[in-house]
């Protein structure tokens, strides 16, 4: 893996800026703090042109690899190890055949090459908890985790078997939650980065999951409408994490992505967009279809599977999973019954206007059927009727809750519901109410 591919301009410009910024080495090694030894190796690349550091580590990899390492574990003033990091991402960059080489560092030293790079995150410096952040994710992307009885994780694709703790990678997607959540854009756009590369890992998507701090960032930022690459990249993250079976089932029941990702979809302008969200959507019900179906269909991605197989896509692999999706979603749609339009839209929490809540037909067959299964459709209800802020929910599950006033009593919620600041929810809660009085209640 490049460390390109966790690239940020503000890092860029950084690093060319620290390339040139002296480092006191000479004070250093007067200090006690390095060798005479250590300052000769690293005099030799200090402030040298990239073409020369080249040559130095062409023949002499291994040294150098365990010289950054040591002097970053041991050296803490920030100009230092802004200095070290630059030399390190330096080093692998473009050098993917390199990565091995620093992760060997641990034969000499346990503690290498890890724990430099975590204690870097708590600092206070942006550039070196971000470039800290960067090098982590190349080196801990070439690393599985193995089984539960052997919590280490061991170099992918070759014969070496030096470990590392586990541990080691919950420290990092601790502090990757705290950027993805943050608002400074840096920091938010390298996080994505870093946890978008992790999951290609199938190793990782656990580890990742098991932090909803993570989740709840990725989330929010959708929410917040980005531009087309950081939507892509989130959505990309999404799609990685569908691949798991047990994300698949819960992911939308734990974060209501599925409409999020329809919005994201619908306000694309951008192709590779559309692409990671209708697979993500593929993926999502191929492997828990009865977790992810009922909340497509009240999402409208029906209506919008059709429309999107009637452009031209420059990816025939879009064509395939949209035709995929309105296949199934269609199949489900036509085996539905009123009854279960109604419960797909009360389990996704998102009620609208649809025919049902205004049929008095619907609600004469119907009624009786939310107090099935413990009347777990109506203590649906009722949770909705007590903790949405959206108005539109409030309003239709007021109206809900006046037909079924014989059944049930929100009665406490409605009356509360008529100083509502939206006026339609007023209104609802009116009429709620009128029928609540006109009718015999028990309490409940």
């Amino acid at each position: 893996m490049s460390i390109s591919l966790v690239s940020n301009a503000y890092l860029d410009e950084a690093s060319s800026k620290i390339r040139s910024k002296p480092v006191p080495w000479e004070g250093y090694q007067r200090a006690d703090l390095i060798s005479s030894e250590e300052l000769a190796l690293i005099k030799k690349v200090d402030k040298q042109p990239r073409a020369r550091i080249e040559q130095i580590l062409l023949s002499d990899l291994q040294t150098y690899a365990h010289l950054y390492f040591r002097l970053l574990k041991k050296l803490q003033r920030v100009d230092t190890m802004q200095c070290l990091l630059v030399l390190i991402a330096d080093a692998l960059s473009e050098h993917e055949e390199r990565i091995p080489v620093f992760l060997r560092t641990s034969e000499s030293d346990p503690d290498l090459p890890f724990l430099p790079l975590l204690r870097a995150l708590d600092t206070q410096d942006e550039f070196v908890q971000l470039k800290a952040s960067q090098i982590l994710t190349i080196l801990m992307r070439q690393v599985c985790v193995t089984t539960p009885s052997h919590p280490i994780l061991n170099i992918v694709n070759s014969s070496d078997t030096t470990p590392l703790p586990v541990q080691h990678l919950k420290p990092f997607l601790g502090t990757l939650a705290t950027l993805v959540q943050g608002t400074a854009v840096n920091k938010r756009d390298v996080a994505v980065q870093c946890v978008e590369s992790l999951l290609a890992r199938r190793d990782c998507r656990q580890a990742v999951w098991a932090v909803p701090g993570i989740l709840a960032g990725l989330i929010e930022i959708l929410k917040h409408k980005p531009g087309p690459q950081m939507s892509y990249q989130v959505a990309f993250c999404f799609w990685l994490l569908s691949f798991e079976q047990n994300v698949a089932e819960q992911l939308n029941k734990k974060y209501d992505v599925i409409p999020l990702l329809v919005d994201v979809a619908q306000g694309a302008v951008k192709e590779k967009v559309i692409r990671v969200v209708v697979a993500t959507f593929r993926n999502l019900v191929f492997r828990a279809p009865t977790a992810n179906l009922p909340a497509m269909l009240v999402a409208k991605l029906l209506p919008f599977a059709k429309n999107l197989c009637t452009r031209k896509w420059q990816d025939e692999d879009i064509l395939e999973d949209v035709q995929y999706l309105r296949d199934e979603l269609n199949t489900r749609f036509q085996s539905l019954t009123t009854y279960d339009e109604y419960t797909s839209e009360l389990s996704s929490g998102h009620l609208s206007w649809s025919p049902v809540h205004e049929s008095d037909d619907f609600w004469k067959e119907n009624a009786a059927k939310l107090n099935d299964n413990d009347c777990q459709q109506l203590q649906t209800l009722l949770r909705l009727l007590k903790e949405s802020t959206d108005p539109l929910v409030l309003a239709v599950a007021v109206q809900d809750i006046g037909q079924l006033v014989e059944k049930y009593s929100g009665k406490a919620r409605v009356m509360e519901l008529m100083t509502h600041e939206d006026s339609d929810v007023r209104y609802r809660a009116l009429i709620s109410v009128q029928q609540l009085v006109s009718q015999p209640w028990a309490a409940v």
